[in-house]
């Protein structure tokens, strides 16, 4: 029997992307809020030297260890670590969205590697702002404030796992994806906190600002993961 061109386009695609459950967007957006106000508090305490600090201390003293395998792990946050992955996994989901016909093929890679480069421009100011100085284990020096390593791996790893998402066939293959995301996170802010490369502070500010960035990148992607007809 012969097929109609939609058919075929389909019958020559390796992968129709999976459909995903979705929230309502302003149910996302108050669910972001908390986050944020957890990044404005630990950023308060930072600047005002409150008793969080003392605690963030301790914490430290009782976790720092530098050793070779936290120092390792530590550069899986590195630029030149997480950000290829993450580009590597935008043009594989830009080659297969436009080779199935998607529409608006480009825009999640977009979107990711966009979110990726507001990273410094909004971690380096605070940074600057806050000039907060580094742990006994690292040379006398401000800008710790939140970690860098922390905000490029979580934004890196964590926005390839959501554009990925999508073309991921079974829900095993999605649990390992956002597995795989934030067991490279976690492996980041270990190594940093253990090495002595940063307070846990750094690290927990890091996750609260990377998780209201990475909302808004689902937020964004809400208009791409709607079921569309590929091109005849």
């Amino acid at each position: 029997m012969p097929t109609s061109p939609h058919q075929q386009t389909e019958d020559r695609s390796p992968a129709a992307p999976a459909s995903t459950p979705k929230r309502a967007p302003g149910r996302q957006v108050s669910l972001l809020a908390l986050p944020a106000l957890l990044f404005t508090l630990i950023t308060w305490q930072v600047m005002a030297e409150g008793p969080l600090l003392t605690l963030d201390a301790r914490l430290s003293r009782a976790l720092i260890h530098p050793d070779r395998f936290s120092e390792l792990l530590s550069d899986l946050g590195n630029v030149q670590v997480a950000v290829p992955v993450l580009v590597l996994v935008a043009v594989y989901v830009a080659l297969h969205g436009q080779w199935v016909g998607r529409r608006r093929w480009w825009l999640p890679p977009v979107a990711a590697l966009v979110l990726l480069t507001l990273v410094p421009l909004i971690v380096v100011p605070l940074k600057d702002w806050t000039a907060r100085p580094g742990t006994p284990a690292v040379p006398p020096a401000t800008g710790y404030y939140p970690s860098g390593h922390t905000a490029t791996a979580a934004v890196a790893y964590g926005s390839a796992a959501m554009i990925l998402l999508p073309w991921l066939l079974t829900a095993l293959a999605r649990r390992l994806a956002v597995a795989t995301a934030g067991l490279l996170v976690l492996a980041v802010s270990y190594g940093l906190v253990r090495h002595g490369y940063h307070w846990p502070l750094d690290v927990m500010a890091s996750w609260c600002l990377c998780t209201v960035l990475l909302g808004a990148l689902g937020l964004c992607l809400r208009a791409t993961t709607r079921p569309d007809r590929a091109k005849p």
